[in-house]
């Protein structure tokens, strides 16, 4: 009889994978993948539709190739050093009470060994990799290098090996490190946690290592010393770039003491690496125990206490004479490094004595004076010139110089830029928001020196359709249409398929057809200004990146339809140069038909040996970044070496990129050539037309003009003492405390020396340390005027005058100048009656030039309502030289008053229309406003302020009635509502387009004004 064996049990069937599982893992793989997609492929479609395609793919190579060889080495490294631990542990370890804690500790870990040994290796490689990825300029330049041409004064290398090649082996060096301490701590923990490595108490005889741990830590520790001493001898080099306190760069106790000392512990760190070697064969730790012994005495003894000792008695009770030689070094390498070798410096006998026909040889000068600040008559642009309520124009205005009727002028100019804010709530959806309000239009320009009617702008460009002097120069005017601008913020989708009706919005015009509004369609047929965006995967794609599914089912993005976005001149060109660092300032220029925003660009570095480093944005920060409320670009925190070597171009209409190589002798600009071959363009590409609008950049003129405060010194004495130093000054017109730096101004002069006028950026300088003392001690003009010729700079451009000043000569500053405009009792009570009337009073820039053999402040005044609609006018000018000031409705009779009536002819027109307006009061022109009690002159031109003989009338301001007696306080209380209500009466004609009865209105304002002042006259003459 047989017994089978009992069956088993059979297995229960495997379930599958449920197939909505499968779906949802497949669905969100998808979704990952188009996100990845929306942010990645997205910005290639950008950076191909400007053609700068081979920026992307080298920045993104670069950072994946470092990524992966640090990535690599970290994980890999570490990985090696826990599996080499590992597999040589003792077979049996030692029985003591230590170890016994350890194998509870080891038997926790050892289930997640193998998990922590494959992860802990991948997620070190990882953080690696970002490090190192975040490198990649660094590295690239280094493989690109080129020599500079000039030698440090110490080691005598070329300046390229620090500025190229010293970063990347500094950052290969410390990688390695970091890749060894890793290392080494995976080692020392698994060797400790499984026997290899004891560190309590072991019997005689017995070893606290085993032989296979104690090879592996001595060959990871002999590596580390020989990193160690390649560091040492790298900080040879790296002590050139070191700050000081006085000066930047080695001094005597660096080079007599700290170098020396560098290069013996490089010769101590490799012994100790030696001994390493010999300790991994012979068992012993004792020799290289005594060797990391001698190091850590030798740093101490060799690297700290020796220089100390050599600094504190050998340089300092001699310092201006052994540092001498390293200060003249610091100088003639900061020097060479910011452009300041080729100042042209002179001695400035400033009189501070205004005489009569003293402004006759710089009447060119004084007629070019620009009245119209920037930063002040944006309000007005608005007002006068805004015309529809979705453009805007910028609260910082643009200074450029345009050629009409065949003259050079000082111009101010802006650009009517989008501005969705404008629109009503209701006016606010998808449709209008991104695809009928998508641009711009045209530009606003004033003449710089000239005001028009009532203290207005004097436009020779405006209006929509566009038209005036800048229309008139290109055949069938330029394009006006401004699709990309620093205020354009939003995405717009552009382009319609041929022969469809226009949707975006140029302007409403009454007789214009479809409903009085004039509309246009990008041709995207024939430009590229953004990506394609008529594919189904383009659309679902942007859809994502924005989060606006209106992209994927409106029926206005067509196969024709372009995007746009990354609309800001400056962001533009930052996406497209990564390296180089942006100017603050972008500004406007109508260039060869087309309106092109014009950014400057620098290549800098902070490794440039013995030159000064400087903190940027602290430099650059003024009343302009302050109003701003901070820098709009990012900026390097230190720099000793910059050039404006690139100027950038952006076009309004299409928002192509151009980059024109400024300085292409740059090193720094061709090693970059190099990374980027075929990114820049060379000078010879620049039209006649662009020259005429570049400028010299602000932020680098900020720079050296901060630099100059110190650096104007050049004898190593005199700067050691540093009693020369000078400041930049603070704004005066600025109110608030602490006051920010008077910003540098661009105007139209002559400097003494100097053939012909030239455009020009210009600041003061006043005594530098702790002293309140406000008196001029230098100028500095930058010739900014690039020339006309196409491929060519000016000879003159860039061309740095500083005028010195006597040191016992006093030539009021800014500060002092504008306390003298304020004190005048004249002027404060004419400027206080102007802010009862309902009215503010706004100062502008306060203007300096070099004439009349001394320097001459010029300060326009304006004149705005305190209440409801704002927006300031051109009333008054404010006039110093010396402690003589001057005021009036014209800056010729300003400079009447100062000059004793002989400065009309030397003006010329300088005042504009506005010499037809009729100052408030009378002044004599004899009279120092400053000092009241000042004589007059034999023969005034105008009555004095006591006289009662009234103004001759004139066109624009009739001569008022003489005041009704009675009560003065009646009369001022009844004068200055009319002003009030003749100012009100000019705003309502103005917003409805009727000047002639704003004419009138001002006509009214002016003689209420002037019943106002006879009125405060006689309360102070009656003593009320």
């Amino acid at each position: 009889m047989s017994f089978a064996p009992p069956r088993r049990p059979s297995p229960p069937p495997r379930r599958g994978r449920s197939p909505l599982v499968v779906a949802l893992v497949v669905l969100a793989a998808i979704v990952a993948a188009l996100l990845i997609l929306a942010q990645f492929w997205t910005e290639i479609m950008w950076f191909q539709a400007l053609d700068f395609g081979r920026v992307v793919w080298t920045q993104w190579i670069a950072r994946a190739a470092l990524f992966a060889v640090a990535f690599v080495l970290m994980a890999s490294v570490v990985f090696w050093s826990f599996s080499a631990a590992y597999r040589s542990r003792p077979v049996y370890a030692p029985s003591t009470p230590e170890q016994a804690t350890l194998d509870q500790y080891r038997e926790a870990v050892e289930p997640l060994r193998r998990v922590v040994t494959i992860a802990a290796p991948l997620v070190v490689g990882f953080f690696a990799g970002v490090a190192a990825a975040a490198q990649w300029r660094t590295v690239l330049l280094a493989l690109n290098s080129v020599p500079f041409g000039t030698t440090d004064p110490q080691h005598g290398l070329d300046v390229g090996f620090y500025v190229f090649q010293l970063p990347a082996l500094r950052f290969a060096v410390s990688m390695l490190m970091a890749v060894v301490v890793v290392s080494a701590i995976a080692a020392l923990v698994t060797h400790y946690l499984y026997g290899g490595l004891r560190v309590g108490p072991v019997p005689d005889g017995t070893a606290r290592t085993t032989r296979a741990a104690r090879i592996h830590l001595s060959v990871l520790a002999a590596v580390f010393m020989l990193l160690i001493a390649a560091n040492y001898w790298l900080d040879r080099y790296s002590i050139l770039l070191s700050s000081g306190d006085r000066f930047d760069g080695a001094s005597y106790a660096d080079v007599h003491a700290v170098i020396p000392s560098k290069a013996i512990l490089t010769g101590v760190a490799l012994l100790v690496a030696a001994t390493f070697v010999v300790a991994a064969f012979r068992g012993n730790w004792r020799l290289p125990a005594i060797g990391v012994g001698l190091m850590v005495v030798s740093a101490v003894a060799i690297g700290g206490i020796y220089p100390a000792v050599v600094q504190r008695f050998q340089v300092t009770p001699n310092a201006q004479e052994y540092e001498a030689e390293y200060i003249q070094r610091n100088i003639d390498a900061t020097h060479k490094a910011f452009g300041l070798d080729n100042v042209e410096t002179q001695q400035y006998d400033a009189t501070t004595q205004a005489e009569a026909g003293a402004l006759r040889e710089d009447a060119e000068t004084t007629a070019s004076v620009r009245l119209l600040d920037p930063q002040v008559v944006s309000p007005s642009f608005r007002q006068l010139q805004q015309n529809k309520q979705y453009y805007n124009f910028t609260n910082n205005l643009a200074v450029d110089r345009y050629t009409v009727d065949g003259e050079s002028r000082d111009t101010v100019i802006a650009v009517r830029e989008l501005n969705l804010d404008g629109l009503g709530n209701n006016q606010r959806n998808w449709v209008n928001d991104h695809t009928v309000f998508t641009h711009g239009y045209g530009v606003v320009a004033a003449y710089g020196n000239q005001p028009g009617p009532d203290g207005r702008p004097a436009f020779f460009e405006g209006g929509i359709p566009t038209q005036g002097a800048l229309t008139d120069m290109f055949e069938g005017g330029y394009e006006p249409r401004i699709y990309f601008s620093p205020a354009t913020t939003t995405y717009s989708i552009v382009g319609a398929p041929e022969g469809s009706t226009p949707w975006e919005l140029d302007y409403q015009a009454d007789d214009a057809e479809g409903g009085g509004q004039v509309n246009y369609t990008f041709p995207t047929q024939e430009r590229t200004a953004g990506p394609s965006v008529g594919s189904f995967l383009s659309k679902v794609l942007y859809a994502l990146k924005f989060g606006s599914q209106e992209i994927l089912f409106s029926e206005r993005v067509t196969s024709e339809s372009q995007i746009l976005y990354d609309r800001d001149p400056q962001q533009r060109v930052a996406k497209v140069a990564p390296w180089l660092t942006l100017d603050n300032r972008v500004y406007p220029a109508v260039v060869d038909g087309r309106v092109k925003w014009i950014v400057d660009a620098y290549t800098t570095t902070n490794a440039y040996p013995y030159s000064t480093s400087t903190p940027m944005r602290e430099s650059t920060a003024d009343t302009l970044t302050a109003q701003a409320q901070g820098l709009p670009v990012e900026l390097p925190q230190e720099v000793n070496y910059i050039r404006n070597s690139v100027k950038a171009t952006v076009d309004a209409y299409d928002g192509s990129v151009t980059l024109y190589a400024w300085e292409p002798e740059d090193p720094m600009l061709q090693a970059w050539e190099n990374v980027f071959p075929g990114s820049v363009r060379p000078l010879a590409d620049i039209s006649g037309d662009l020259m005429s609008h570049l400028r010299y950049p602000e932020d680098l003129f900020k720079v050296q003009r901060s630099l100059l405060t110190q650096y104007h010194v050049t004898e190593p004495g005199q700067f050691f003492s540093g009693q020369d130093f000078w400041r930049n000054p603070q704004d005066p017109t600025v109110q608030t405390e602490p006051k920010p730096l008077q910003p540098p101004y661009y105007l139209t002069l002559q400097m003494p020396g100097q053939e012909q006028s030239s455009f020009s950026l210009t600041s003061t300088f006043i005594p530098g340390g702790n002293s309140d003392r406000e008196i001029l001690t230098g100028f500095l003009a930058a010739d900014a005027e690039a020339g006309s010729t196409a491929g060519e700079k000016s000879p003159d451009y860039g061309r740095l005058r500083l005028l010195e000043l006597p040191r016992d000569l006093t030539v009021p500053g800014p500060g002092q100048v504008q306390n003298n405009f304020d004190s005048n009792p004249i002027i404060s009570e004419q400027l206080n009656i102007l802010e009862r009337g309902s009215s503010s009073v706004v100062r502008g820039n306060q203007l300096t030039l070099p004439v009349g053999g001394g320097l001459l402040y010029v300060q326009p005044v304006y004149i705005q309502s305190a209440t409801g609609t704002q927006f300031p006018l051109l009333r008054r000018v404010l006039v110093a030289f010396g402690d003589q000031t001057g005021y009036a409705a014209t800056l010729d009779e300003a400079l009447d008053q100062v000059f004793g009536g002989d400065s009309g002819a030397a003006a010329g027109d300088a005042g504009g229309e506005a010499e037809d307006e009729a100052p408030i009061t009378p002044a004599d022109p004899g009279t120092d406003l400053g000092s009241p009690a000042a004589e007059p002159t034999a023969e005034p031109t105008q009555p004095t302020p006591t006289e009662t003989t009234e103004p001759e009338p004139t066109d624009t301001a009739p001569a008022p009635a003489p005041a009704a007696p009675g009560d003065p306080r009646a009369e001022l209380d009844s004068a200055l509502q009319e002003a009030n209500a003749a100012m009100q009466a000019g705003q309502q004609a103005l917003q409805q387009g009727d000047f002639a009865a704003y004419g009138q209105a001002q006509e009214r304002l002016q003689a209420a004004l002037e019943r106002a002042v006879a009125a405060e006259d006689a309360l102070d003459g009656a003593g009320g």
